[in-house]
């Protein structure tokens, strides 16, 4: 054990700061500023008091990473480590050909999403965690007695708890004091079970199939049952019926779920008054999400604070993310869902002082990358642009230089650009740490992630940009953002890449086929015929897209198939097979009509994925076969990786 000293500029006023500190073996560490404590875990970020300008911190001075705020410092001994693992000098090779740790192995491990988050009968947290390496298995899990425990899963590995509910799923598990109720994917049966001993109990019935779904329960206390949403696709898969319903939990007799309230087409959080004796609901004929978030967002960014009905006053609390999602409120604590450009995204324990005005405490219950700073050192931070629309208004993006501490180009060289276009598409893209971002710019990279117009978190105005332009605003952002790199000297105008996801993916096409920005482009998932759109998705969204398209005629001159003459560079497309969103026939007739005309393209289908890629080998073949397409056909230079490329019709 050696001591280390670190001093920092304190800034006037300030009374605390965080630490992140980040180790291989579970080591004890002591502060002079905070109190003792072992640590298990890979990473932790706690709160400090800043008495003086010195942070004295007794570890292994080689096995530990210490972040203030944004700002990393490293003992001498591990910059010397670092070093010497790439090299002391930097060697030289073309943009895209670097060798990289951040493999797309250690990509698709770190892919784990949350699924919701509750809090147990004893304060504790309880969370979905998808893990690609099983499969993409949703599993229930509770936070441990101690931290530095491991968390404990809920669930066997029998059981996944997730819902098909309007295809997108979401609100899959319930929690009241130490029981929880969960809709089983492979049934899609809700089951009760004890947490923490027994076995799930299923509560209804078995329809022989999984054609009906629940969401979004509540334990009704008065009559002893649980309420929920349920959709029932059994009459019709793309009209469903949807109605609140009534399920028996006194006993172990099932029973068919009773109707409460029905007749609409949709219905949403149905929610018990404090008596337990009236109930209120959404319910609608037409429900269209644009994105509701329990904090507040500004400029691309989410802010936490205090509401205080009392005095009519809201005052922000200082935490290092940037983006916050779910809050819940426990004993003397809360949890919030968030990441920030230098932390992926994960589940906090926060605690506030005495007077509940300023965060006394701020630590890791969950990391979707436990091990993602062990890469910090390759780590390209983003940076905010802001260019002009084709319509003189201003436009964002978060862009990513390339980073890679062992190697530089050679002089005059500028580097391939990914511009990736986000789902939704009234979604937005964040500046979080995200290891499918760095993969690209630790090659040598350059990555922006575009907020076209028509992306939340910026206010109404730039929301409704998109509103009957779908198709233009934001193929005239992505292009003009690419274009704005370019004329900045900082990417490569011959090596311009576009990829996207769904909604992104169909902007992909959409710029490929009606401009000539780009080089050449990745579509996964992604509508390339608005009308067959409109006509085959599920019922949840199958009006949405009205408003952002508008009148027939504009449903057909915005659809990439209808002008595959005007496609000139590579296409790779991927598709899930069991994708009721994007069903395969939208990924399947492009690639047919583009290979009919000659052009580059690929397609790649996989068995039993849907919408959005779960499965770690998927997600690992999907990065790895955009990287070594986009290097074959335009890139000009050979990938580092050892990767078998799939055949690129009317190219090999």
């Amino acid at each position: 054990m050696v001591r280390v000293s670190l001093t920092y500029l304190a800034k006037p006023g300030l009374s605390r700061m965080w630490v992140h500190l980040v180790q291989a073996p579970a080591l004890p560490f002591v502060t002079s500023e905070a109190q003792t404590a072992p640590m298990a875990a890979t990473a932790m970020v706690a709160w400090i008091r800043c008495a003086s300008n010195t942070l004295r911190v007794n570890c292994d001075a080689r096995k530990y990473a210490i972040s203030f705020g944004r700002s990393v410092y490293c003992s001498s001994s591990q910059r010397t480590m670092a070093a010497a693992g790439g090299g002391v000098e930097r060697k030289t090779a073309p943009y895209g050909s670097w060798k990289s740790p951040i493999t797309a192995d250690a990509v698709s491990g770190a892919d784990k999403k949350l699924g919701g988050i509750a809090i147990a009968g004893d304060g504790r947290l309880i969370w979905i965690e998808t893990r690609p390496e099983e499969g993409g298995r949703a599993v229930l899990v509770k936070e441990p007695i101690n931290s530095d425990d491991e968390p404990i899963d809920i669930i066997s590995s029998q059981y996944a708890a997730r819902t098909l509910a309007q295809e997108y799923g979401g609100g899959a598990f319930t929690v009241f004091q130490d029981i929880v109720i969960f809709s089983n994917y492979s049934d899609q049966r809700l089951y009760k079970q004890q947490i923490g001993g027994g076995c799930p109990i299923p509560i209804t019935p078995d329809y022989g199939d999984s054609l009906v779904h629940y969401a979004d329960g509540i334990f009704d206390h008065c009559f002893n049952r649980y309420l929920t949403v349920m959709e029932d696709c059994r009459q019709d898969l793309l009209n469903p019926t949807t109605s609140i319903v009534a399920i028996n939990i006194d006993d172990e007799t099932i029973q068919e779920p009773k109707e409460l309230i029905f007749g609409n087409d949709f219905y949403a959080f149905p929610r018990l008054d404090t008596t337990g004796k009236k109930i209120a609901w959404l319910g609608g004929v037409t429900l269209i999400c644009l994105g509701i978030k329990h904090n507040c967002g500004q400029n691309g960014r989410s802010y936490l604070g205090i509401l205080n009905h009392a005095k009519g006053s809201f005052s922000l609390l200082d935490t290092p993310f940037t983006d916050i999602g779910n809050i819940v409120v426990g004993s003397n604590c809360f949890y919030i869902e968030g990441a920030s450009a230098t932390q992926p995204t994960s589940i906090v324990k926060v605690t506030l002082d005495s007077k509940n005005s300023q965060v006394e405490f701020f630590s890791v219950v969950w990391s979707s990358s436990p091990d993602v700073m062990k890469y910090k050192l390759y780590f390209s931070p983003p940076e905010i642009v802001k260019f002009h629309t084709s319509a003189g208004q201003d436009a964002y993006a978060f862009f990513y230089p390339p980073s890679n501490p062992d190697y530089q180009a050679p002089s005059k060289e500028k580097p391939p650009l990914l511009l990736k276009s986000h789902g939704g598409p009234t979604a937005e893209t964040r500046g979080i740490l995200d290891l499918n971002v760095q993969y690209w710019t630790s090659r040598g990279w350059a990555f922006v992630d575009v907020n076209y117009g028509g992306s939340t978190g910026y206010g109404r105005e730039y929301r409704e940009r998109l509103f009957g332009q779908w198709g233009v605003v934001d193929v005239n952002d992505c292009c003009n953002c690419a274009r704005f790199l370019v004329e900045k000297g900082m990417v490569d105008e011959k090596r311009l890449c576009i990829t996207g996801r769904s909604a992104g993916g169909y902007t992909t096409l959409a710029c490929l086929a009606f401009r000539e920005t780009f080089t050449a482009g990745a579509s996964l998932y992604g509508v390339a015929d608005l009308s067959l759109m409109r006509a085959e998705t599920h019922k949840f969204e199958s009006r949405y897209i009205d408003k952002l398209v508008g009148d027939e005629k504009a449903y057909f001159e915005r659809s990439p198939i209808n002008f595959v003459d005007k496609f000139t560079c590579p296409v790779i497309l991927f598709q899930g097979l069991a994708d009721k969103v994007v069903p395969p026939e939208q990924a399947r007739k492009i690639h047919k009509a583009l290979k009919e005309k000659g052009v580059p393209v690929a397609l790649v289908e996989y068995e039993g994925e849907q919408h959005g890629f779960r499965k770690a080998e998927n997600i690992k073949f999907t990065l790895e076969q955009q990287m070594v397409f986009f290097a074959r056909t335009v890139g000009h230079f050979e990938v580092a990786d050892l990767i078998n490329p799939i055949k690129i019709d009317n190219f090999d």
